[in-house]
Order: structure tokens, then C-alpha cells, then sequence
């Protein structure tokens, strides 16, 4: 069954190390996608999503235009992140793994999802489902290498990204089929 995602009712969030001391955060505000969510053997579902590179947000403007430039994301030249699903595990319930190929500065490795599955509701005649997952990745495997050393030892940027996402997906009702008079 065909889901696309609620943009606004879902996040693509972000954390790494700065300094080597604390964590800063960031967010795309802008992305896309759909699901095909088979509810009967989880494993056939499939997932695709892009993500507009010139959306990051990590509340501090001049590090969201360095982000944006050559030097990491180069959303002139690459403007989306993309991830395609190309398997799926059923690890229990409601838990599985995802893994698929994430594309960064046209880079793609693959990645593997820890997803979570969190039920289904129904308001106003729309059906609508919720999904986490997390992931960690190294940002030099897409070529994002730009650091700074410290005057006291260590780098300014970590490597390890960690990736939380919350998703709300919304069902694709199927066109009713005309009838022929």
C-alpha cells in the first residue's frame, strides 16, 4: 500500500560533536518521499526519500551557509539527499531494520536503519501511520572532510553523525474505479 510522508507532522534531525565537547543539532526543513508499506510481511515494503540540502537548519546562519557551500554539502551543485530502501528485516513486532543507499554529494554507501513502528490511527477519513529510526554514519564516507584543528588537540567537527527520523506517513487512497453507465 502506497504512503507518502506528512512533511508536517515529521522531522529529519541531525547531531555531531563540536569541539569534541558537546553535541549541536540540525534539522533539513524541507524533504519528500513515499512508502510502500506491506502490512502483512513487512519485509516487501520499500522506502524513498529526498532531502533538500539547502534546508538545513541548525539555528546559527553562518554555519548553515558553510554547511551549504563546497566544503560540506554544496546544495549549489547537489541540492538533494537522497535514500533508497533496498531491503527490509523483520526483527519483531513493531522493530526491523531498513537498509538502503543514502546519496550525499553524489556519493552513495549503504546504510542500515534502525526503524520502529508506532501503529496506525484514523482522524477525518485520513489513515495515518508513525515510524522512527535512527542511524549513525561517518560523514568523510561522502566526502563531507572539512575541519579545523584545535589549538588544544582534537578537531572542531566530529565524523559520527547520528540521524533521527519521525515520520507520519498518510495512506494513498486508491482512485475509486468508474463505472460504465
Amino acid at each position: 500500500m502506497a504512503w507518502t510522508i506528512d512533511s508536517t507532522h515529521s522531522e529529519i534531525t541531525f547531531s555531531v560533536r563540536h569541539l569534541m565537547i558537546s553535541n549541536v543539532s540540525g534539522r533539513f526543513e524541507k524533504f519528500t518521499g513515499e512508502v510502500d508499506f506491506n502490512e502483512a510481511d513487512p519485509t516487501q515494503s520499500s522506502v524513498s526519500v529526498e532531502i533538500s540540502t539547502d534546508s538545513i537548519n541548525t539555528r546559527e546562519a553562518q554555519r548553515d551557509g558553510h554547511l551549504k557551500s563546497p566544503d560540506f554539502f554544496d546544495s549549489a551543485n547537489f541540492p538533494l539527499i537522497t535514500f533508497k530502501s533496498t531491503r527490509v528485516e523483520k526483527l519483531g513486532e513493531a522493530e526491523g531494520k531498513i537498509y538502503g543507499d543514502l546519496t550525499i554529494r553524489g556519493v552513495t554507501h549503504e546504510v542500515v536503519l534502525k526503524a520502529e513502528y508506532a501503529g496506525q490511527n484514523t482522524i477525518w477519513g485520513r489513515t495515518s501511520a508513525g515510524f522512527s529510526a535512527t542511524a549513525r554514519i561517518n560523514r568523510k564516507d561522502w566526502g563531507l572532510n572539512w575541519n579545523q584543528a584545535l589549538e588544544s588537540g582534537g578537531i572542531l567537527v566530529g565524523e559520527e553523525i547520528k540521524i533521527n527520523i519521525d515520520l507520519e506517513l498518510v495512506k494513498v487512497e486508491a482512485p475509486e474505479a468508474a463505472t460504465v453507465a
